[in-house]
């Protein structure tokens, strides 16, 4: 981030929480803590959803390729927070058709994926969010210029899309309706433990302020461990590959709907969304080995991406007008990555837990609540029970008003 050019002052502020880290994974901590009546802190060195929370692909989905690694667990707890979200965030977030094409030469077979769609609807207790439908071979004219050529079966399933920066925002708002207390730009200069907690240094626009927590919350994401280090003593730290996924943004909508595409490539999968005026492409799975705050969007990831648009709509005319790379977190748990390709991880979230310190590592956008849910107990068992003031699942997420 830039260097902040603070003044002389100093103060001192003292607080149960404080969560380092002002993305989706950060802001959902400090809206379930202080909703549980510890009074939180949350600071961000740049701004809310600055990093990886800003360059998803967009989507709060049950995570319908999850089910081929076995990660049924996961896909029920996603697609329980995408209903919820569909109802606390109405505004932020709406649900859609994704359109998955299967063609002779597929790596799946139509019986395959009407399977996977059933079990997907059956992990949402058979709900109307979960349902699919077949498309009549006499409506594929109408998919957008979707190519026809060798086409076996369409299917059709309801996930849902969101602004991931306004969404994060959201959150955060609602943590200082709550009472929560935010420090954006913010560094952290030093942590060192304390026997009531940590004692943290910040550098603020104001000057230097001295923070003292009695649980200190790492939600830095790719930076988690760049984190880890600056503190005294070092905590624990998990080996982690950092991944990353580029996104191309077109000039033209494609489509209002969605099309969750097989890369021909690899057969990974690629989503084609529509994105404001625009429509949005991604993602890829890259091995990151950088300094967090250098991404960007590679050579060989901008071509793999056009390379999948035009195989699927070759007479689309749009141009790329902008694009963005976020990272992935991925700890190194059971197979290394030359054993396993990045898109067959799980995506389970890991916490590190120490006197006075917790870290989480992964976590995805659509289950950020349930993952502060998590952090929350084991803030209770650290911290003991505060007198609860709100439950997340039943606090409204709502857009700024507009001036």
């Amino acid at each position: 981030m830039d260097a902040i050019s603070p003044t002389s002052s100093t103060s001192e502020t003292t607080v149960d929480v404080l969560v380092v880290g002002g993305g989706i994974q950060g802001a959902g901590v400090a809206q379930a803590t202080q909703a549980a009546g510890y009074q939180t802190l949350i600071v961000e060195k740049t701004a809310w959803a600055a990093g990886t929370s800003s360059k998803s692909s967009k989507l709060i989905h049950g995570g319908l390729r999850y089910l081929q690694s076995g990660d049924f667990s996961l896909v029920r707890e996603s697609l329980k927070e995408r209903s919820l979200l569909l109802k606390l965030a109405p505004e932020l977030v709406h649900s859609n058709w994704f359109t998955i094409p299967i063609y002779h030469d597929s790596t799946y077979r139509p019986w395959q994926i009407r399977a996977g769609l059933t079990l997907y609807w059956l992990l949402t207790g058979c709900s109307s969010e979960g349902r699919f439908e077949v498309v009549p071979s006499a409506d594929w004219s109408a998919l957008c210029g979707l190519k026809t050529e060798g086409l076996q079966k369409v299917f059709r399933y309801r996930d849902a899309q969101t602004d991931d920066t306004r969404l994060t925002e959201a959150v955060v708002r609602s943590a200082q309706s709550l009472g929560a207390d935010t420090r954006c730009p913010a560094t952290l200069r030093s942590a060192t433990q304390t026997p009531q907690g940590y004692r943290v240094e910040l550098e603020t626009t104001a000057g230097i302020e001295t923070i003292h927590c009695r649980l200190l919350v790492n939600a830095a994401g790719p930076w988690i461990n760049l984190l880890a280090r600056a503190i005294t003593p070092q905590p624990q730290i998990i080996d982690i590959d950092l991944v990353q996924g580029a996104h191309l943004i077109l000039d033209q909508k494609i489509s209002e709907q969605c099309f969750y595409l097989e890369a021909p490539s690899d057969g990974r999968a690629v989503f084609v969304v529509p994105w404001y005026d625009g429509t949005l492409l991604g993602t890829t799975e890259t091995a990151f080995d950088n300094n967090p705050d250098n991404t960007a969007v590679k050579d060989e990831e901008r071509q793999y991406l056009l390379e999948v648009l035009h195989h699927y709509f070759p007479d689309y005319p749009g141009q790329v007008c902008g694009e963005m790379a976020g990272l992935r977190v991925l700890p190194k748990k059971v197979l290394p990555k030359e054993a396993m390709g990045f898109h067959l991880r799980s995506r389970e979230v890991q916490f590190v837990e120490s006197n006075g310190y917790l870290a989480i590592y992964g976590g995805k956008l659509t289950g950020y609540r349930a993952t502060a849910e998590k952090v929350l107990q084991r803030v209770e068992k650290q911290l003991g029970r505060a007198n609860h003031i709100a439950d997340t699942q039943h606090i409204r997420l709502c857009e700024e008003p507009k001036s």
